[in-house]
């Protein structure tokens, strides 16, 4: 299904289902990603992506158990272009619950990439999914936002720099303002697959 969006500064945007057409397109957007942004996806300094790294983050993509949703610009530099990709991933062993992930390229950082694909990644989720459980940098404050705006939140310190965070989807969070900042690169997550899930 392919959605409708604008961003926050009223650029036009597709958001569909990634397929393993965009194989490609995510191999070399991670190219494009600045050593920071793939340090906060990935919690580890990762230089490219590895041929099953790109099985897990492409090929694997089933819209059941792992749903990934890439949003490509409309506007005559970027036609067609993904500029970020949000996936939720569910856990084998906790069927309830899933790891969320959302990867924006740095010079599309702070104009609504991310919530964008959040929010239709909020109506494709898997079905069934009541709890996200993903791991963030303590320094990764938008991120932290943009979980909390989504339920019930609870943070808890996992190690140097580290934060796990639960958010219950059931029971919504305290209001809190927008943020106008993209997160840094996103909820890194704690992956059925290690540090293998990142995107772009």
């Amino acid at each position: 299904m392919i959605v409708e969006a604008r961003l926050r500064d009223g650029t036009p945007a597709l958001i569909w289902p990634l397929d393993p057409g965009d194989r490609e397109a995510v191999r070399e957007g991670f190219e494009q990603l600045s050593v920071d942004s793939r340090y906060h996806r990935f919690l580890a300094t990762v230089p490219h992506l590895s041929d099953a790294q790109l099985d897990h983050l492409v090929d694997e993509v089933d819209g059941v158990d792992h749903v990934a949703l890439a949003l490509v610009v409309i506007d005559d530099d970027h036609l067609g272009v993904p500029v970020g990709v949000a996936r939720m991933i569910r856990y084998q062993q906790e069927p309830t619950a899933a790891d969320v992930a959302v990867t924006v390229l740095d010079e599309w950082h702070g104009r609504g990439v991310a919530t964008a694909l959040l929010d239709e990644l909020m109506r494709q989720r898997p079905a069934g999914i009541t709890e996200l459980v993903t791991t963030i940098t303590a320094d990764n404050e938008a991120s932290l936002a943009m979980l909390r705006s989504l339920g019930r939140t609870t943070v808890t310190p996992a190690g140097v720099n580290r934060l796990d965070v639960v958010v219950d989807l059931t029971q919504p969070d305290e209001p809190a303002e927008e943020s106008t900042e993209e997160p840094a690169a996103e909820p890194a997550g704690q992956s059925p697959h290690p540090n293998d899930a990142g995107d772009l």
